[in-house]
Parts: structure tokens; C-alpha cells; sequence
């Protein structure tokens, strides 16, 4: 993770960047409009249970099991073929991730192995820890350079430290830096992009931006596709203002996305009930 100077408070000094307050503005106008709809005030619950079966299958579909909603629904065997083991483990990580919002700004590091743990379904020795050197990541589907163990591991901490510290940054930013770090670091043998995400999720709910877990980060960036997700990877990897900026503005066009797709959620349920 990069920043544009010496701060007390790096994120905050993120949420600066040309293009930012916009994106946050516009993320607010968003989450607030699936709030105030209606149906909201009555069928929550609902509107959270679809937006979580959503936001898995969208997940799932960026690392490489993209299956239509119907199929999701009606599948109750996860286990076999592994595009099924993709779509279970994302399945379980969204299920997972709200539990675990007491836990995040006291032990991330807890938090994220954990979500390791719940992703593998394995009790492998490698399974909910940081990678050591020498061992492979299994996400082919991110082709950035692989920081080695060392480097893991400072940046992990780094990244603990400021979320337990604390920041003024709006919750957008603090969740675009956890997700984007994750995913550059690669930090876990395996599933490290449906971790990732969890802990975006984590950040945006645990946060207050929306949280009843409604408008689904992950169904917006499987809307803007895998090529623009990994260019805009690129951006935050360059560590440079634009590409830091570029890579916030995506993640809150994908939380955007995910508003609408909550927003078309409660039309259809006020219509069923008029």
C-alpha cells in the first residue's frame, strides 16, 4: 500500500484524492436510497438474505465459478467438481462475514484467517495462516507479481495496525485498501480473492455504511467484469495517486451495483405484495 506522503493517518490522506469524494458522495446517494425504500422498512431480512446469496455467487463468479443465480439457488451439493468448491466456499464466507464483526478492528489478522479457514474447509497445516516461502498461491486468475513470505507478513501487520488504530477515511476507502492489499499480497495458499472480498464486506458493514449487508460490493464488481476488476487492480498495485483513485472509484461503482441490485430486489417485492 502506497500513499501520497507522511500522515498520520494514511487512509484519510486516500479519501483526499482527486475523484474520491465524489465516488464516497455517490456511494452515500446509493446505500441511502435501498435504505429509505419501503420494503426495507418491512422485509429487511429478506432483502439481506437475497443480497448475501448475490453477493457470493457474484464472488465466486471473479474467481472462476460464474454460475447463474437460478443455479446457486437450486445447487445443494458444493463439494464435488471445483467450480462447485468455489461457489460453497463463497456461499460460506458470506455467511461467515457477519459474524465476525466484533472481532475486526480488535484482531483483522484472527479475522482473517478465520475466513482462510472457512473458505479451504481443510485442516491442512497451510490452511489459515500467512504463506511461508517456497509455498505455491493457487489463484490463477490474478497474474501480478507475487510478493515473497517476508513481505506478506510486514504488510499484513501494517495493515492490521491501521485497522485497529483507527481512521477518519470514509468506510469506502478503508474497504477498497483492505480488499486491494489482500489481493496484491495474495497472503493464504489459496482463495485469497473470496477472502478478500469477505473482508471488504466486513469493512462495510462493520462500518455503518450499510449495515443490514444489503447493497453487495461483490455483485458489482462480477457486473463490471474480471478485465476491469484486474486493471483496476493494477491501478492500486502502481501505488500511485491515480491508480489508488482509479481502484476506489471501482470499488465504489461495485457497492453502487450492488445498491441497485437490492433496489430492483424490493421493486419486485412491493409489486408481488400491491
Amino acid at each position: 500500500m502506497s500513499t501520497t506522503g507522511a500522515t498520520a493517518d494514511p487512509l484519510a490522506a486516500l479519501g483526499a484524492l482527486p475523484g474520491v469524494p465524489e465516488s464516497v458522495e455517490s456511494v452515500r446517494k446509493a446505500v441511502d436510497r435501498v435504505y429509505g425504500h419501503r420494503i426495507m422498512r418491512r422485509r429487511s431480512n429478506a432483502i439481506t438474505s437475497e443480497a448475501a446469496l448475490r453477493a457470493a455467487r457474484g464472488s465466486a463468479a471473479l474467481s472462476g465459478a460464474d454460475w447463474a443465480l437460478e443455479e446457486v439457488r437450486r445447487r445443494t451439493d458444493f463439494g464435488t467438481e471445483a467450480e462447485a468448491r468455489i461457489m460453497g466456499a463463497a456461499l460460506r464466507l458470506t455467511a461467515e462475514a457477519g459474524q465476525l464483526l466484533s472481532i475486526w478492528r480488535q484482531s483483522p489478522l484472527r479475522v482473517l484467517a478465520r475466513l482462510h479457514l472457512v473458505a479451504a474447509a481443510s485442516d491442512e497445516s497451510r490452511v489459515g495462516r500467512p504463506r511461508q516461502d517456497g509455498e505455491a498461491v493457487d489463484e490463477p486468475l490474478i497474474g501480478l507479481p507475487l510478493p515473497d513470505a517476508r513481505e506478506v507478513s510486514g504488510r499484513l501487520d501494517g495493515l492490521a495496525d491501521l485497522i485497529i488504530a483507527g481512521s477518519s477515511a470514509p468506510a469506502l476507502v478503508t474497504a477498497a485498501v483492505v480488499h486491494g492489499e489482500l489481493l496484491a499480497l495474495r497472503p493464504f495458499t489459496s482463495h485469497n480473492g473470496l477472502v478478500a472480498r469477505a473482508a471488504e464486506r466486513i469493512v462495510l458493514i462493520g462500518s455503518g455504511l450499510d449495515p443490514k449487508a444489503v447493497c453487495p460490493a461483490e455483485v458489482g464488481h462480477a457486473e463490471q467484469g474480471r478485465a476491469e476488476y484486474l486493471a483496476a487492480l493494477e491501478g492500486y498495485v502502481s501505488g500511485t495517486p491515480e491508480g489508488m483513485a482509479a481502484w476506489i472509484a471501482h470499488c465504489g461503482r461495485a457497492v453502487g451495483f450492488g445498491a441497485r441490485e437490492s433496489t430492483a430486489v424490493c421493486e419486485a417485492l412491493q409489486r408481488g405484495a400491491a
